[in-house]
């Protein structure tokens, strides 16, 4: 059986070219569904992953942020070393209709990218608990 092919994306940065979209994980596929398809594409050679704050969709405040909550569960369960993926995710913009995202940011701005990401992508500590994986995002 053959792989996904990688490719250098940069220098020091090398993806597969597929990237597995987890915009449905914590609305439509429950923690067990996507643990088994995040299983499938990493043992397939996919090592890029897409996510964003506002996922899943349709977006809600009860489960803005499932996605990306899920894709870290899983990063930390399966011992996943954090190295070996790669995580894009994207900041939500100025909308009227998302106020539960940082009070629904006015404007897209350095400020915002920046709480944005000391907010996202969440892993499990030694502790079982929780943290920002904004660390290894420098």
């Amino acid at each position: 059986m053959c792989g996904v092919p990688l490719f250098d994306l940069a220098p020091n940065l090398t993806v597969s070219r597929l990237c597995l979209g987890t915009m449905t994980f914590g609305e439509q596929n429950t923690l067990t569904e996507s643990f088994r398809l995040l299983d499938q594409a990493f043992h397939a050679g996919i090592n890029f992953f897409d996510s964003a704050e506002m996922y899943p969709v349709p977006q809600r405040r009860r489960t803005c942020g499932r996605s990306e909550e899920y894709l870290g569960r899983w990063i930390a369960h399966r011992n996943i070393p954090r190295d070996s993926v790669v995580i894009a995710t994207k900041v939500a913009g100025p909308s009227g209709q998302m106020t539960w995202i940082r009070g629904g940011p006015k404007c897209l701005d350095a400020a915002n990218i920046i709480e944005a990401i000391d907010s996202r992508l969440f892993v499990a500590d030694a502790d079982g608990l929780y943290r920002p994986l904004s660390n290894s995002l420098a």
